[in-house]
């Protein structure tokens, strides 16, 4: 199939409504309020695909299993078998992966694409609300380009789906959107089927950076310090508990309806469970006073982000079931940074918490296998003995925990979407290369074949003056 596809760029006037499906009624009344949860609804298709069969490879199934002379079977879309000697069904497509890997797809949990897209010029930064340091009301998907060239260069790197994510200029920044990664025109045609919605927020030097200093203003004053940021986020999640009471209080027992505020419908959606929290945080210390402000109102936190000093309360993370999204080796470049170590990722996993690499990068997510294959090494240098099978983990099955799609990806499971890599070797050296990415069966990507070598419209560039003749 001729994957050369041209995105257009297509505008769409979206407007938030109040009709939908969280019903909220009046029972001695006819009258009904409801906030819809879902008002910009995933409009994605999978692409076609064929039963195919990958036989012969060294198959990483994403939970620390490793299969030699693996098959894998996709039917549908799906995961259909995975085992030795499978046989493949009448008129299925046949991949003699003798001498490569098999894995589920690379799954990035901390991206900018699309709202910081390339080229990366002023007009198209769009992953910081910078107007105030609560934006729970913005979404990133509304700051999407989904011509970003950055989406099929990440595909040629195994990325099979990821999360996009506001910046982290505020206390909360706003949404984040989980994207299956196929070339779309919208961004609703790339919205991951049935995933949760996220909420980013941030601690540390950048909202003090941003709004400290006399910039920036909002009700309570600006936070020029961690005392401040502390004090922002505990004002938010107090309003967003009282916000939430009255609408609970008026699904129960009726009356005029509460008025609506975006803001805090975001917060108080973490509230009801129905929005996950990732957090830029990279201090041990304030990673701690932030999950006893997740207990004082009542919400948890999904994964705290970047967590260059996880290492040191990694005990702590793993008793309270919370991820940490980690670069493999990037520390230093700023204070809070200062005390980062290489071997961050294998510590917080030998100590049985949920590790994650992360890329944070337009360059480094084209390349997490190599992050994770640094981050392996610098473990066992350090006496930290974990297998190549059981560090996939941080690259596919636990970013899809981090984002409430486990039971649909990050696996190579029985009935899990058929997001699956074939690498041309070993997918922790740096000689090895994606060599078939394939989303929900459909072949997203094929190296050295330019009819499955997607192409943006921005990077086709404009006709000369030949070609208009």
């Amino acid at each position: 199939m001729n994957k050369l596809f041209i995105v257009g760029l297509i505008g769409a006037v979206l407007f938030l409504t109040a009709c939908g499906s969280d019903r909220q009624a009046d029972p001695d009344s006819d009258q009904n309020v409801t906030i819809n949860k879902d008002p910009f609804p995933s409009t994605y298709t999978a692409y076609p695909s064929q039963t195919t069969l990958l036989q012969n490879a060294t198959v990483f199934d994403g939970l620390g299993g490793e299969i030699q002379n693996g098959d894998v079977l996709l039917v549908d879309g799906k995961i259909s078998a995975i085992g030795q000697g499978l046989t493949a069904p009448d008129g299925a497509a046949i991949v003699d992966a003798s001498g490569k890997w098999v894995t589920p797809g690379i799954i990035d949990n901390h991206s900018h694409l699309g709202v910081y897209p390339s080229p990366g010029v002023s007009a198209h930064g769009d992953g910081n609300e910078g107007s105030g340091p609560v934006t729970a009301e913005v979404w990133a998907e509304h700051g999407i380009w989904p011509q970003d060239p950055g989406f099929t260069r990440s595909l040629a790197g195994g990325i099979t789906s990821l999360q996009i994510l506001p910046g982290s200029a505020n206390l909360f920044g706003g949404r984040g959107v989980i994207l299956k990664n196929v070339p779309s025109r919208t961004v609703q045609g790339m919205k991951f089927p049935g995933a949760p919605y996220t909420l980013k927020m941030a601690c540390g030097e950048n909202p003090k950076r941003v709004y400290g200093y006399g910039n920036g203003t909002f009700p309570g004053g600006s936070p020029y310090s961690r005392m401040g940021n502390i004090a922002g986020y505990r004002t938010a999640w107090a309003r967003a508990v009282e916000y939430k009471r009255t609408w609970d209080d008026y699904a129960e027992n009726g009356g005029t309806a509460p008025s609506r505020d975006l803001q805090l419908d975001t917060l108080m959606g973490v509230l009801n469970g129905d929005i996950l929290v990732h957090m830029h945080c990279y201090r041990a210390d304030e990673m701690a006073q932030i999950i006893d402000i997740s207990k004082e109102f009542g919400y948890k936190v999904s994964s705290f982000h970047h967590a260059v000093e996880s290492y040191k309360i990694a005990d702590k993370l793993a008793a309270e079931g919370i991820c940490s999204s980690m670069w493999a080796d990037w520390w230093g470049f700023k204070m809070e940074a200062y005390d980062g170590v290489r071997e961050n990722i294998p510590m917080v996993h030998n100590a049985g918490a949920c590790a994650i690499v992360h890329s944070d990068s337009e360059v480094g997510i084209q390349r997490l296998n190599q992050e994770a294959a640094k981050a392996l090494a610098d473990g066992r240098r350090a006496g930290i003995s974990i297998s190549k099978a059981d560090a996939w983990q941080w690259l596919s099955a636990n970013p899809a925990r981090s984002l409430g799609v486990f039971d649909k990806t990050g696996s190579l499971e029985v009935g899990k979407d058929a997001d699956v890599v074939v690498w041309s070797g070993d997918p922790f050296s740096t000689y090895t290369k994606a060599d078939l990415v394939m989303v929900d069966g459909a072949v997203m990507f094929e190296r050295g074949n330019p009819d499955n070598i997607p192409v943006m419209d921005f990077e086709l560039g404009q006709p000369g003056e030949g070609d208009l003749k």
